[in-house]
């Protein structure tokens, strides 16, 4: 593959450098913060070879690239001159609702520690091999010199936090981890266990400071960071000019270092072990509960990416409890089910590249890493992905009723079950290995019982369109009572058309289309009944009373005609077929307007049904409207 070319590629469909606000990525992903998502051509950018997909949510523009990612994205950077992981600075108003913001930010900070924290999560799982198989000693210097380098990740994960929460909310990530360094000092520590001890306290300038511990500690230093990300600007402001350099700084930790020890530190604290109460009152009262709904929607978690905000639940349950039993083992039931009816579908298909991308991809789902099975698989064929959801609730079940504990983390998957060794038996790691199995049969089976071939699907709805009842009528002879596609694209019922008027289906029954390109054909053979000036919409009516009306985009009026180019006027005959209008979707989008395109049956009343096909890609002359008188 070509990283610089796929780099350049993407960079141009997403509306140019000048178009980004930030970028990260994490395991199979780029993670684009845009300043208007309008300038990106996403269809476009999903037909790109080397790009397993897109999508959009929580305020990010995700493209899915796969293990490449670090190539990509490596070379990403350096074409659009952007510092690694931080924000331009030219960053226009932040729109976005506050949900989408907190997923935003959590997901900026966690994703770049990831490969330490999996890092360490695999050392800990080697020595928990080795240990378990006796080929090492807990007692040699061996397992204590590879014991301390896992936990140096878990021990100084205040200060890795520090970094990524100072690029997240736009401080000086060098004062940030200093005040990670700070809670951690062991002088500091030293202070914490003699007060303990000796049943006395601590204070600064008579301020009390709390005795807790802030080692592996997850949200002291993020409510910290933050903080500080307050205090800086303050600091530089008061701060003269002649001596900046040095006041600046010391305002900034002096002011942050007592108020964190004094305040925001024990409240972080106090907040991780109220979580961690709450965790174990749940496995007290209902172990099951939270891990089934887990194993089984973590995909739809993974879609809108707010399983980034169960992560750290995860990590501070390992922190404070010492093992965690509802999110990772939930997450090991999810993702090996999406590896498990990838493979399905490796094992059943008979399209050769169908299978080698479902062969690659469940490989990797039930290695812990599933975007390319859920994107370019499961999600794609629906029925996977029902199966992979399915097992994964059921394994997550399983798991939760025999209170499956993780004790090290890492990307939940079959690599990493070595991390669920840990107490005094071995019965966890067992039951671990059981409700990964469950999962991977359950969803296997169902996939393979379900999935059939695009082509074959195709095939099988044709025989029986006389017995639809709905929406998956597919034929090449036009009969009448039957509406073509006018444009190519994606098929989507009208009740999830962003405008009421067509939702609602106020102005008559019917189906969208969200186009891949920007050309309109007629869709009966009939007469034009109106063109409308601005020439975003056209009217029709076919030769059997038929009237049809094609919006194309959502409030499109307000362009005035710009980006569109009719080819017939009103009162023009046409044929299925006939070359009605073109439209720049490009130009469309950039102006903040959706070119998804309604096509409504006017005359809704005239008949006792309207089948509209939906949720698949149909293709401009195919029937996909059928009126029943």
């Amino acid at each position: 593959m070509d990283y610089k070319k796929l780099g350049e590629s993407i960079v141009e469909l997403i509306g140019g450098k000048d178009n980004v606000a930030s970028l990260t990525h994490c395991a199979t992903r780029l993670r684009f913060n845009l300043k208007d998502e309008g300038k990106a051509n996403t269809q476009a950018l999903k037909n790109t070879p080397g790009v397993m997909g897109v999508v959009s949510n929580a305020g990010q523009y995700q493209v899915i690239i796969g293990s490449d990612v670090g190539s990509v994205y490596k070379e990403i950077v350096k074409l659009a001159d952007l510092d690694q992981g931080r924000e331009n600075a030219n960053v226009e108003e932040d729109k976005r609702s506050r949900g989408a913001k907190l997923i935003d930010t959590i997901t900026g900070i966690f994703t770049p520690i990831l490969p330490a924290i999996t890092a360490a999560g695999m050392l800990k799982a080697v020595l928990a091999i080795l240990v378990a198989f006796k080929l090492i000693s807990t007692e040699s210097q061996s397992y204590q010199v590879i014991n301390f380098m896992a936990d140096s990740a878990f021990y100084f994960l205040p200060i890795l936090l520090a970094n990524s929460a100072a690029k997240k909310f736009k401080c000086n990530a060098y004062l940030a981890m200093m005040i990670g360094g700070i809670l951690l000092h062991p002088n500091f520590v030293t202070m914490v266990n003699t007060a303990k001890e000796a049943g006395t306290g601590i204070s600064v300038f008579g301020l009390p400071i709390s005795l807790a511990s802030y080692s592996s500690s997850v949200l002291p230093i993020i409510l910290a960071v933050w903080f500080m990300s307050l205090v800086e600007p303050i600091a530089d402001k008061i701060s003269p000019k002649p001596i900046k350099f040095f006041s600046k700084p010391l305002i900034t930790i002096a002011v942050t270092g007592v108020i964190t020890l004094v305040v925001i530190g024990p409240i972080g604290y106090n907040i991780s072990d109220l979580i961690g109460t709450g965790i174990k009152t749940i496995e007290s009262y209902c172990s099951w509960l939270v891990p089934t709904l887990i194993g089984g929607l973590t995909p739809l978690f993974v879609m809108t990416g707010t399983h980034y905000g169960l992560i750290p639940i995860g990590i501070n349950n390992r922190m404070t409890l010492g093992y965690d039993t509802i999110i990772y083992p939930g997450m090991l039931a999810s993702n090996v089910s999406q590896g498990g009816a990838a493979l399905a579908v490796a094992f059943k298909s008979k399209e050769s590249d169908i299978k080698q991308l479902a062969m690659s991809a469940g490989i990797t789902g039930v290695c812990g890493i599933t975007e390319p099975a859920l994107y370019g698989v499961n999600l794609r064929f629906k029925t996977p992905l029902y199966a992979s959801m399915i097992g994964g609730a059921v394994g997550g079940l399983f798991m939760g009723i025999f209170k499956v504990m993780n004790y090290s983390g890492g990307s939940p998957g079959f690599l990493t079950l070595p991390s669920y060794i840990g107490g005094d038996t071995m019965s966890t790691f067992y039951f671990a290995c059981i409700g990964a199995v469950i999962s991977v049969v359950i969803s296997f089976i169902i996939a393979f019982v379900l999935y059939k071939d695009p082509a074959t699907e195709g095939a099988a709805v044709a025989k029986k369109e006389d017995k639809k009842e709905n929406n998956s009528f597919v034929k090449t002879n036009h009969s009448k009572d039957v509406v073509c596609a006018p444009i190519t694209g994606e098929a989507i019922p009208l009740k999830d058309v962003s405008d009421e008027t067509f939702a609602g289906e106020i102005l008559g029954k019917g189906m969208a289309i969200i186009p891949t390109e920007g050309k309109v054909v007629s869709p009966v053979s009939g007469t034009v009944s109106m063109v409308f000036d601005t020439k975003h919409a056209i009217g029709l009516v076919s030769d059997d009373g038929i009237e049809i009306l094609i919006h194309v985009g959502i409030d499109t009026v307000r362009l005035e005609g710009k980006y569109y180019t009719a080819h017939v006027k009103t009162g023009d005959r046409v044929e299925v077929g006939t070359h009605l209008l073109d439209f720049d979707m490009k130009g469309i989008t950039s102006q903040g307007f959706e070119v998804v395109t309604p096509i409504i049956i006017s005359n809704t009343t005239d008949y006792t049904e309207v089948l509209a096909v939906t949720d698949r890609k149909v293709a401009a002359g195919e029937e996909v409207i059928k009126v029943v008188k």
